[in-house]
């Protein structure tokens, strides 16, 4: 299959995409093959067809089909194809409001100010007059008429449907200055809707202008001193970058030479700047303090964490959130419904004898106007937009506008504990050597095992032993005992190392490690034993300090409404209690293998509903998969956990967490308010059309004040005071 990216022109709001699904639907074996940005006016489509065919398909809907480089170069041109490109709508709208404040000077003109404000009708009009209201009315619906004449050939009734009927009614009645000024409107509020889809489109593109355009590098295995300065773009992989103090870090990498504190907020969202030193990570649109630093680049442009949370952001939109989805039902069933009702308003009356002909369809066509689900169709869209871009400044990566709307509807909250409620740095506290061996043979076998593990507990001892100048060489014939320890050969004799569970599994009876063991635990330390199948060689005991946030965060998390936080891990029993009293946890499951945890994780979801699961993104993936929310910490840098997660916290910072609920309520509360104020003001205008007290400027009046309420109240989103 081929990939075909364009721009689409005319691609304003879901009633946009909801038509072109309908009509390249069978053009493509899944739904998933079509890919919508609606903010960049973007449509990716994999397809067999040949690209004429989907062009042709998309231009029947009245919107046109641009590749996408093509739009690109256009866009970028000073010619007067590349201006009309970008402000054509802009261009034609004014076009309409000046035509039609024209034709009223026209027209005061000819008849005098009294009788130009009460007579509206054609017969009083001047050639110029009768001129520039044409010419009005055509300016104003020019980007609409394409996509009406679709809906009324495809049997599908829409919004630009609506609006034409409604000016073809006012112009057949002789209502000629409230044709145009219908027109005029519904042009002006899809302007304003276009700028609204663009305000939170520069949002997300002012993340993309954190990162500058710009390096000074030297490329790997060049000799000479001096920096080149070239694109980000053509740096090369693993080339020596220089960063002077204020500067901001062009590319991700490792610091390999020089000290500073980095602001990383763009990235993690972290308010304190970060120390950084030889062997320390820096991303990509963080910025440099005070220190000059060199690093190795790690990652190429466009694969930097900045790049690839703005490739998430503009993704995410493709990704619909539930009150989406019911918004376009509703409007599915809402216009058409409209329409047959604004048929009987207008047939009905007259022939009972009620009202005249012309009152009727007057009011009908007030009607059609007032029917209009504009504001209710965009409302939705633009706060979700706002909602995740917000979200992205502060450091946490939301996959969709489901994600977003989950986390609000959380009623439980499952944690690991190593790496989300703990540091995840473990330290050996003490070693603890039996049967003859010596402090320095257990921890140089321990560590030999342990170097060929990437587990928290591992590391600590191999970090121990290195500490103390221990030597120690690889084991062989490494074999990992998943949820409990490993086994490997050092010499020519085998080794296990692992957890108390572990030693009692071997069917070892040591009174003396038994005791030692017991207290290590209950001091709320990690046990690691080492032994034979001959006897018990020694214990270490390792602890892992609890985040300074873990505690605030967990009764964050209560006070915003989420009724259970549970701590899974795969830790003994007396360690994950005594830690489980110290941050303030429901409740807690100790000693869980992997397979354990995702049934756990089942159970938990059965018995309180949506729950979401805090881990790592990599080990706890299993889990995680079996939750209603999962989210990675400390995902900067990590391409596996911002893969895993359906939200992401680029830092480990654990409030974060409880941030997320409060933005996704916060969210839905705005979405909320949208859909009670465009469903809400339609209702009065309605009971005024009824009465006969609105007209069709009113109607259309009532629409775009609708529509621009709820755009900006979903543009509050993209605040920092929340």
């Amino acid at each position: 299959m081929t990939t075909h990216t364009y721009k689409i022109h005319g691609m304003d709001c879901a009633e946009e995409v909801a038509v072109l699904k309908r009509e390249l639907g069978p053009l493509v074996t899944s739904e998933d093959n079509l890919r919508f940005d609606l903010l960049q006016g973007r449509l990716i489509v994999v397809s067999d067809e040949p690209a004429g065919t989907i062009r042709a398909a998309i231009g029947k809907t009245g919107m046109r089909a641009v590749p996408w480089e093509d739009h690109v170069r256009e866009s970028r041109s000073e010619s007067v194809v590349g201006y009309w490109t970008t402000h054509g709508r802009e261009v034609m709208c004014i076009a309409s409001g000046v035509c039609l404040i024209a034709a009223f000077v026209a027209q005061i003109a000819n008849l005098g100010l009294r009788v130009a404000v009460i007579q509206t009708d054609v017969d009083g009009y001047s050639a110029v007059t009768t001129f520039l209201l044409a010419v009005a009315t055509l300016t104003g619906a020019w980007y609409v008429i394409p996509k009406a004449w679709y809906a009324l050939r495809s049997l599908r009734p829409d919004i630009n449907l609506l609006m034409v009927v409604a000016i073809t009614g006012a112009i057949i009645l002789g209502e000629w200055f409230e044709a145009a000024m219908v027109s005029f409107l519904f042009s002006l509020a899809l302007l304003l809707e276009s700028w609204s889809v663009g305000r939170a489109r520069r949002a997300i593109s002012s993340l993309m202008d954190m990162a500058p355009d710009t390096a000074r590098y030297r490329p790997t295995g060049e000799i000479a001193t001096e920096f080149h300065e070239g694109p980000v773009g053509e740096v090369p992989v693993g080339s020596t970058v220089s960063v002077l103090p204020g500067e901001r870090v062009p590319l991700d990498g490792v610091v390999t030479r020089g000290a500073t504190s980095i602001n990383q907020a763009p990235i993690t969202g972290e308010s304190v700047p970060v120390p950084k030193s030889e062997g320390d990570e820096v991303y990509a649109g963080t910025i440099n303090n005070e220190g000059s630093l060199e690093f190795r680049s790690t990652k190429a442009a466009e694969d930097s964490s900045l790049a690839r949370i703005i490739r998430m952001v503009e993704e995410a939109q493709s990704r619909r959130a539930p009150a989406e989805q019911w918004v376009e039902r509703f409007a599915r069933y809402y216009t058409p419904a409209m329409m047959i009702l604004a048929v009987l308003v207008a047939v009905v009356p007259p022939l009972l004898g009620l009202t005249a002909w012309g009152v009727s369809v007057y009011q009908a066509l007030v009607l059609l106007v007032i029917a209009c689900p504009c504001a209710l169709v965009i409302s939705t869209p633009v706060s979700i937009v706002a909602g995740l871009t917000r979200a992205a400044r502060a450091g946490v990566l939301i996959k969709g506008g489901a994600y977003l709307e989950m986390p609000a509807q959380l009623k439980a909250i499952a944690m690991d504990k190593t790496g989300t409620l703990t540091l995840g740095e473990p330290r050996v506290q003490r070693v603890i050597p039996l049967n003859g061996h010596s402090a320095e043979e257990l921890l140089s076998m321990a560590a030999g095992i342990e170097s060929l593990s990437r587990h928290p507990v591992a590391e600590a001892v191999v970090r121990h032993a290195r500490d103390e100048q221990v030597a120690f060489s690889p084991a062989e014939s490494y074999h990992a005992i998943e949820g409990k320890g490993a086994e490997a050969r050092i010499g020519d004799r085998v080794y296990w190392i692992g957890s108390h569970r572990l030693l009692r599994e071997r069917g070892h009876d040591d009174d003396t490690a038994n005791e030692h063991a017991t207290a290590i635990e209950d001091a709320g330390h990690t046990v690691v034993m080492l032994g034979t199948e001959a006897h018990i060689c020694g214990l270490i005991a390792v602890a892992d300090e609890v985040r300074a946030e873990s505690r605030d965060a967990v009764d964050a998390l209560k006070r915003a409404g989420v009724e259970h936080i549970i701590m899974i891990t795969g830790d003994n029993e007396r360690t994950a209690r005594e830690l489980a009293a110290a941050v303030g946890v429901d409740e807690f499951y100790a000693e869980q293998l992997p397979q354990d945890k995702v049934a756990r994780l089942r159970e938990i979801v059965d018995r309180h509903g949506a729950t979401a699961m805090v881990g790592d993104g990599v080990n706890d993936a299993p889990a995680m998969a079996a939750s209603s929310l999962a989210i990675a910490m400390g995902a900067a840098g990590s391409d596996a956990a911002i893969e895993t997660a359906d939200v992401a916290l680029m830092s480990d910072d654990l409030s974060k967490v409880p941030w997320l609920v409060e933005h996704s309520r916060r969210t839905v509360r705005i979405i909320r308010q949208n859909v009670v104020i465009a469903l809400g003001l339609k209702v009065v205008v309605f009971a005024l059309a009824l009465a006969g007290w609105a007209t069709l400027w009113l109607a259309i009046l009532a629409d775009m004040g609708a529509s621009l309420i709820v755009i900006f109240n979903g543009l509050r989103l993209l605040s920092t005071r929340e």
